[in-house]
C-alpha cells in the first residue's frame, strides 16, 4: 500500500467503501493523495469532492461518519478499497447504501453484533439477554427444541414456516455461540478450512 500510484489518474484513485460486518458496498469516492493521508491519519473516511473542488469527511454535515477498520489497494495500487463501521445511512437518500436497500446477505454478521450488544448492555426485556443470562444448558435446550421444530417442518409443505423455524434455529445458535465464546466467522472458517482439504 506503500506505492500508490496518485499519478496514473490524474491524482484522483476510486475509493470504494464497504461495510466492515456486512461487506455491502456502501459507496464509492475519489480520494487524492491528501485525502487519503486524512483517512489514514483521522480513521475517518475523507473524499476530495470534485463537486466542491474540495477534501470532504464523509458525515461532516450528517454525523454519520465512516469509521476506518481496514484499508487496502488492488494489485495495480490504483483503486482503494475501505472498510468501515458506518455511523448510520450513508447515501444522501437515507438508505444505508449507494447501490439501495440494506443487503440481506451477510446480515448474519449483522445480527452477531445486535446479540453481542445486547447482552453487553445487559437490556433488561430482551428475550436475547434472559437466554443468554439462564445459561449454557437454557441455551443448549432451546437449540433442541428448535432443531426438533425445524425437523417436523421439514416434513410438512408449509415452506414460510420452515424457514421461519430454520431463522428461529440460527438465532438461538448465535446465542450459544457468545455464550462459548466462539464467532461465526470462526465458524465459517472451519468450513473453509474443511472445503480446502476435500478439494
Amino acid at each position: 500500500m506503500n506505492n500508490i500510484n496518485f499519478s496514473k489518474l490524474n491524482g484522483l484513485l476510486p475509493a470504494v467503501i464497504q461495510d466492515n460486518t456486512t461487506l455491502q458496498v456502501l459507496m464509492v469516492g475519489f480520494m487524492n493523495e491528501e485525502a487519503f493521508e486524512k483517512t489514514r491519519k483521522e480513521g475517518k473516511v475523507t473524499f476530495f469532492s470534485r463537486s466542491k473542488n474540495r477534501l470532504w469527511t464523509k458525515g461532516e454535515t450528517s454525523g454519520n461518519f465512516l469509521s476506518v477498520k481496514e484499508i487496502t489497494t488492488d494489485c495495480d495500487d490504483d483503486s482503494i478499497l475501505i472498510k468501515v463501521d458506518p455511523a448510520g445511512p450513508v447515501c444522501h437518500t437515507g438508505n444505508i447504501s449507494c447501490f439501495g436497500d440494506e443487503a440481506v446477505k451477510g446480515f448474519l454478521y449483522k445480527l452477531e453484533q445486535i446479540i453481542n450488544q445486547r447482552i453487553k448492555d445487559n437490556v433488561p426485556d430482551s428475550y436475547t439477554n434472559k437466554i443468554y443470562s439462564k445459561g449454557l444448558n437454557k441455551a443448549a435446550q432451546k437449540i433442541g427444541e428448535e432443531a426438533v421444530e425445524l425437523i417436523i417442518e421439514a416434513k410438512d409443505d408449509n415452506i414460510e414456516l420452515f424457514k421461519n423455524e430454520a431463522a428461529d434455529l440460527i438465532y438461538h445458535l448465535l446465542i450459544l455461540f457468545k455464550i462459548k465464546g466462539v464467532s461465526l466467522i470462526e465458524i465459517e472458517e472451519c468450513l473453509k478450512n474443511r472445503h480446502k482439504k476435500r478439494k
